[in-house]
C-alpha cells in the first residue's frame, strides 16, 4: 500500500479547532515535512488549493500558498518521492496548465503528476470575478472532460486541436512532452466524478468515513469499480485520513476529544453553508465535508489511538479490494510524519520492508 502526505499548504492544516496546533503555512516547513517524509521511505506529496478560507477565530484557511509554484520548490529540494499539485481549472487554462506541469516534470525529473478539481465553493472564484454562474455545479464534469482530454494530447503528442464546448483549441502546440508519466487524481466521489475518474485518472482520492472505523470507505471503492468495468480502466482508490496518535489508546483519544472541545463554529457554520449551495449533486463528497456532525476535521475518516493501534487500522484499510494507498494528515505535521516514519510504518504489515 502506497502511503502519501496531504501537506498543509493552508494555515492550520485540516482541524478546525481553536485547541489545535495553529500555525501558518511556509515553504519552510512544507520543505521540512517533504523531507522527512522522502527519508522515511513515503511514496508521494500531494497540496490542494484553496482560494479562500472559512474565516472564524482560528481564519481557517484564510492563509494559504499556490499550490503548482509550492510543489514546483518541493520537486527541487527531494529526490525520490512523487509530487502532486492541483489544479483549479477555472482558473487555470488547460494549454497553461499542461506547460506547467511539464515544467515541474522537467524539474523533478518524471516524478510529477495531476490532481483536477472542478470547483466547487462559489465565493472562491466570485471574489476574482470568475465564478461562471450557478449552472457550474451541473455542467463541471463535462468541463473537466474536456479539459482532460486536451491535457492528455498536449502531454502525449504536444499537440491538441480540441473543438468543444467549452474549450476551442487552434493547433496549440506545448512541448517538450514531461519525461515522466503523467499521472492524473480526481477527488470527485459524486457519481458524475467517478465516471470522469474511471475515463481519465490513474488513481481516485475518496475520504475515510468515521472515527476509528477503518474500512467504512469500502462502498467508495465499489462504486468506482461499477464505473472502471464501463470504461476498462484500471483505477486505484487512495483514501484520505487523519493520523491522530501516542503512545496509548487513552492519550490519543484525549487529544481528539480537545480538539473536538476546541471547535470554531464560525468556520464551520461557513463551511456548512457553502457544502449547500450544491443542489443538484447528492452523492458528491462535498456533503460529507460539510456534515456538521464532524466538521472539526471535515468529516474526514480518522485513526484515533497508539501507534500499534493507528498501523493494525492502516494494515486493514490496506486488505480493502482496489485500495492503493492512503493520503495522510496530521494534528502536528512534522511530529506526526516523524512518527509515522518511526513508530507506526516499521508495524505494518502493508508496509513490511520500507
Amino acid at each position: 500500500m502506497e502511503v502519501g502526505v496531504f501537506v498543509p499548504i493552508n494555515n492550520n492544516g485540516w482541524l478546525i479547532s481553536e485547541n489545535a496546533p495553529q500555525y501558518m503555512p511556509s515553504f519552510d516547513l512544507n520543505k521540512e515535512i517533504a523531507l522527512r517524509a522522502e527519508k522515511h521511505g513515503l511514496d508521494f506529496l500531494l497540496s490542494m488549493i484553496k482560494l479562500r478560507g472559512f474565516g472564524g477565530k482560528t481564519e481557517f484557511w484564510e492563509y494559504g500558498l499556490e499550490s503548482f509554484t509550492l510543489m514546483a520548490g518541493l520537486a527541487a529540494v527531494t529526490e525520490k518521492i512523487k509530487i502532486y499539485a492541483t489544479c483549479p481549472t477555472l482558473v487555470i487554462p488547460p494549454a497553461f496548465a499542461a506547460r506547467m506541469c511539464n515544467t515541474i516534470d522537467s524539474i523533478s525529473h518524471g516524478r510529477f503528476g495531476l490532481n483536477l478539481i472542478t470547483g466547487w465553493q462559489r465565493p472562491e472564484y466570485s471574489q476574482m470575478g470568475l465564478w461562471p454562474g450557478d449552472e457550474h455545479f451541473r455542467n463541471r464534469y463535462q468541463m473537466l472532460d474536456e479539459y482532460a482530454q486536451i491535457l492528455r494530447e498536449l502531454w502525449e503528442t504536444g499537440r491538441s486541436d480540441l473543438k468543444g464546448e467549452y474549450y476551442q483549441m487552434d493547433d496549440c502546440l506545448v512541448r517538450p512532452t514531461p519525461q515522466g508519466e503523467m499521472k492524473i487524481i480526481c477527488a470527485g466521489s459524486s457519481d458524475e466524478g467517478l465516471a470522469f475518474s474511471a475515463k481519465w485518472a490513474d488513481y481516485a482520492f475518496c475520504l475515510g468515513k468515521g472515527v476509528n472505523t477503518p474500512t467504512a470507505f469500502a462502498f467508495n471503492n465499489e462504486r468506482l469499480a461499477e464505473a472502471t468495468a464501463k470504461t476498462g480502466r484500471d483505477v486505484k482508490v487512495f483514501v484520505l485520513v487523519m493520523v491522530i496518535a501516542d503512545e496509548t489508546d487513552e492519550a490519543a483519544m484525549a487529544k481528539w476529544q480537545s480538539y473536538r472541545d476546541g471547535l470554531d463554529i464560525d468556520a464551520v457554520r461557513w463551511l456548512i453553508d457553502q457544502g449547500a449551495a450544491d443542489k443538484n449533486n447528492p452523492t458528491t463528497n462535498v456533503r460529507q465535508l460539510a456534515a456538521p456532525e464532524g466538521a472539526v476535521n471535515i468529516n474526514m475518516g480518522t485513526l484515533v489511538g497508539s501507534y500499534e493501534s493507528v498501523a493494525r487500522m492502516l494494515d486493514e484499510m490496506a486488505e480493502v479490494p482496489n485500495t492503493g494507498g492512503v493520503l495522510l494528515t496530521f494534528d502536528d505535521f512534522l511530529e506526526g510524519v516523524e512518527n509515522f516514519g518511526t513508530r507506526i510504518q516499521p508495524l505494518m504489515k502493508s508496509r513490511a520492508g520500507r
